[in-house]
């Protein structure tokens, strides 16, 4: 069935990915096509042979280096939505492309590495954002590597980026503690599974209720305890979300995950179909007249 150009543009998110290089943005792509059903196998960028075939890194000297240094732009279905995914150049040396490839972009999601939280480049990518009022989710990832405290890395985000972070998972340990995420908003205990054998065979394991006993099977008593104070505490002094305030780039939703592990990534993408804007008017100048293009508007246009 063939919908509206207005119809059609309402189920879009086209979105972003910045980051400083190393954070781990290429990886984050390839998962998220993933997830997606774009593609059957996530390449790596640190992988050997045909498991470092990334579909964002596509050029010779991309795979050799393993960085991006040219914007592409991936396009998936997922529940109902169209996504498009624009992959930018995480090095500073190739970040013209990713100015330009911003215009394009509706929301962003900014890649934190969870041991080193905001680093030059990916301050740099931010304040572009904001020039351009872009909405930001934040996805902190490496959690099972070892990190800095989760509260730590959200003041950083407030003081560094004058944005309010608000958390909507919350991490167990990070490290080789790391045993998964308790969903702030629905209470459901998402646990991490660290074999990828048994990862690739059976997926994560399904989530189970946060506040019972059910999480006996992957915590300990000391490390549910933990977890449970941590959360009374990040509520107590976080904001809770409020999507029109992200829309207008005064708050962030904050996920945590491993995109390497595959971890965290498809409740990013929820969060990206049930918060990021779709397309919305653009000023524009017709035969020296001001107006705004529409997105359901039938003539093609263009930003030269």
């Amino acid at each position: 069935m063939i919908q509206s150009p207005a119809a059609e543009a309402a189920r879009r998110r086209t979105f972003a990915i910045i980051s400083h290089p190393d954070a781990g943005k290429t990886t984050l792509t390839e998962t998220l096509l993933l997830s997606g059903g774009a593609i059957r196998a996530a390449g790596q960028v640190r992988a050997r042979g045909e498991n470092r075939r990334t579909r964002s890194d596509w050029m010779k000297i991309e795979r050799e280096r393993g960085i991006s240094v040219s914007a592409s732009v991936m396009t998936f279905d997922h529940q109902g939505l169209m996504f498009n995914l624009l992959d930018t150049p995480g090095h500073e040396d190739f970040s013209e492309d990713t100015y330009r490839t911003l215009t394009a972009a509706d929301a962003a999601v900014m890649v934190l590495d969870a041991a080193k939280g905001i680093e030059p480049q990916t301050l740099k990518l931010f304040e572009v954002c904001r020039l351009r009022d872009i909405p930001i989710v934040t996805f902190i990832n490496k959690m099972d590597r070892e990190a800095q405290d989760p509260l730590e890395l959200l003041d950083e985000i407030a003081s560094k980026l004058v944005l309010n972070p608000a958390p909507l998972f919350w991490p167990a340990g990070s490290g080789g503690r790391f045993k998964g995420m308790l969903d702030l908003r629905s209470r459901l205990f998402q646990p991490f599974e660290r074999s990828a054998v048994e990862r690739e065979q059976a997926g994560h394991p399904s989530p189970v209720p946060g506040d019972g006993a059910a999480m006996d099977a992957y915590l300990t008593p000391e490390e549910r305890d933990e977890l449970l104070e941590s959360v009374e505490l990040v509520q107590g002094a976080s904001p809770a979300f409020d999507p029109q305030s992200f829309l207008e780039g005064h708050m962030t939703p904050v996920f945590f995950g491993s995109a390497l592990r595959r971890f965290g990534v498809e409740q990013l993408l929820d969060g990206l179909g049930a918060y990021a804007p779709p397309p919305r008017p653009v000023a524009a100048l017709r035969a020296d007249v001001e107006t705004h293009v529409a997105p359901g508007d039938p003539e093609v246009s263009g930003f030269v």
